[in-house]
């Protein structure tokens, strides 16, 4: 019964509102010792845990290091990149963030770009500075919202082309249950043309912004 001391430790740790982090880590290491385990051994245990879960860490430094850059002028440097550039407009800058996101989804890289990563800081802004090239008032929520909808729209439509992605198992696994078997690679590639579809149509209706944009609608 005293490997359940962990729990004890858990529900204790929480109604004195300690940090949750730190209060599962004492829980493991109670836990641990309760059971007989070797100090050494449960410190490896913790090590190897990490090593193989580091990439939801990873957050944790991009996030800082991504705020740091803001405060250093990043959406101030993405602008003037933008307003250097000679016929960038909303539309064809947001097309070809749209087939970057596609492509590197489809590759398995989704973490690669996304509303914290690129959207926020990069995209965002550099669309809002084509946006006012073109006409459109400073300030408003419909540029970014375009720019994170075009990220959404990038990554669900281009992910599922990617193999080994959970989605995919998901629908192979639903597929079965109702005695329907088939290969992850043909869902991959029939995936391909809704991405396409995807592709064509959020890309008609960015081209039909600039249109409007430059009719001064």
């Amino acid at each position: 019964m005293l490997v359940l001391a962990g729990i004890g430790v858990i529900v204790a740790g929480f109604l004195l509102r300690f940090n949750p982090l730190l209060v599962v880590a004492v829980s493991a290491l109670v836990t641990g010792l309760a059971a007989g385990i070797d100090l050494l051994a449960i410190l490896a245990a913790f090590g190897k845990a990490f090593n193989a879960n580091r990439f939801v860490s990873a957050i944790y430094i991009v996030l800082p290091v991504i705020g740091l850059l803001e405060r250093h002028g990043l959406q101030e440097r993405a602008r003037g990149v933008i307003a250097a550039l000679r016929g960038a407009t909303v539309g064809r800058l947001l097309i070809g963030y749209l087939v970057f996101r596609q492509i590197t989804s489809a590759l398995g890289l989704t973490s690669i770009a996304g509303p914290a990563q690129s959207v926020r800081p990069l995209v965002a802004p550099m669309a809002e500075a084509a946006a006012e090239r073109q006409g459109v008032a400073p300030g408003g929520d419909a540029i970014p919202a375009l720019a994170a909808a075009t990220d959404n729209i990038g990554l669900f439509f281009g992910e599922d082309i990617f193999i080994a992605i959970g989605s995919i198992l998901l629908m192979k696994g639903v597929l079965e249950s109702y005695g329907i078997v088939i290969q992850p690679l043909h869902l991959s590639l029939w995936a391909i043309p809704t991405a396409i579809a995807a592709l064509l149509i959020h890309g008609g209706r960015l081209w039909w912004l600039d249109r409007r944009l430059a009719r001064g609608a």
